[in-house]
């Protein structure tokens, strides 16, 4: 069984990702705990979490643009 952990800055919306390390980082969706994993490396998520700091992802930025 895996551990999947929400963020405690999730709130009780329901709207967020849930995490779990395993030998890999595994994220779903919260609301649909029985649908689709997205599965990473750990070097693939410490370069996401280092985008995510650096406000690469921040689309008020326009990042995408």
């Amino acid at each position: 069984m895996k551990n999947f952990k929400k963020s405690i800055h999730s709130g009780t919306v329901g709207e967020c990702v849930e995490v779990a390390v395993v030998s890999a980082i595994l994220v779903r969706d919260s609301k649909d705990p029985d649908g689709p994993v997205l599965s990473f490396t750990p070097g693939e998520w410490a370069a996401f979490c280092a985008g995510v700091r650096d406000g690469e992802f921040d689309v008020l930025a326009g990042s995408f643009a």
